[in-house]
């Protein structure tokens, strides 16, 4: 079996690097806090403690950081992937960038004999813990037959989209529908709130219906609940709708309403309320309108 190495243990990748273990590859760790990497040794995995040195070990080497400038460093910086790179070594990044720096990184891995694997991944937490992700690729066939394997322990979908930086296209496109999904269910659920009409048996009626999607699925259960831990948080939505909004300025495409959407979720952050999950956009409708979704 492949050895696998996986830097970035956070509400996704800790439990997607798990899964890896868990079907039985070798792997090695690295994160910056490092409770989260003795969480995996204590269950089989190494430890190691610079990216470079993870690249030395590995066959398969797997990335999964906040932004574009993380990757960057964790990739081409000091004590980075490129120092440890080798000859047949296949980088992963499952984070979500600018297509751009997916291609910029696979140019320069390239030199060393790196193929690149751009694979963000959609499905929230639960789908991180289930290996139930859907995973968008860009970059070389052949490298994604190599690690098919592995990728089948954390996602049930994989997708080849193109050559390398369209994995991240695919995931721009696939933030652009979430955003409208979440907002959408937000107004209408104030809406329904504001109207005189029960939220939960709204939700009940439309979602078997032309309305139905993931998010109306899987979100208002835990709205109704008062949950609105993440998830996936809010500020990374936002993250994810600027690289939108940046990749689409760069190739002329319009995105109106992705660009309010951005909006909305830039003033989350603002308010302070970036680390509740991306379905809590909700509370921005509840302050404009003066109405809760909970009765307090």
């Amino acid at each position: 079996m492949k050895r696998v190495g996986y830097i970035g243990l956070g509400l996704m990748g800790k439990p997607m690097a798990r899964n890896i273990l868990k079907a039985g590859f070798p792997i090695v760790v690295h994160n910056r806090s490092r409770g989260k990497v003795q969480e995996l040794v204590a269950e089989g995995a190494e430890e190691a403690f610079t990216p470079a040195e993870v690249a030395s070990k590995v066959d398969v080497v797997f990335t999964n950081l906040p932004d574009s400038p993380d990757v960057e460093e964790v990739v081409l910086g000091p004590n980075g992937i490129l120092e440890g790179a080798h000859e047949g070594l296949i980088f992963v990044d499952n984070s979500t960038i600018k297509p751009a720096t997916a291609r910029k990184i696979a140019a320069a891995l390239g030199k060393k004999g790196v193929r690149c694997l751009d694979a963000p991944v959609s499905g929230g937490d639960i789908g991180a813990q289930n290996g139930t992700l859907a995973i968008m690729i860009g970059g070389p066939e052949s490298a994604l037959e190599e690690v098919r394997p592995i990728l089948d322990a954390i996602g049930k979908k994989i997708t080849l989209v193109g050559d390398s930086g369209a994995g991240q296209i695919a995931k721009a496109a696939n933030q652009v529908m979430v955003a409208a999904q979440m907002v959408a269910m937000g107004e209408l659920l104030i809406l329904a709130k504001k109207a005189g009409a029960d939220p939960e048996k709204v939700v009940a009626a439309i979602k078997g219906g032309a309305a139905q999607c993931w998010t109306l699925d899987v979100k208002p259960d835990r709205l109704f609940a008062g949950n609105r831990n993440p998830g996936f948080k809010s500020y990374m939505q936002a993250k994810d709708l600027n690289i939108v909004v940046e990749t689409a300025r760069e190739y002329g495409a319009p995105v109106p309403v992705a660009a309010l959407h951005t909006q909305l979720y830039n003033s989350m952050v603002e308010m302070g309320l970036g680390e509740l999950d991306n379905s809590a956009v909700l509370e921005i409708f509840e302050r404009l309108s003066g109405t809760k979704l909970l009765e307090e």
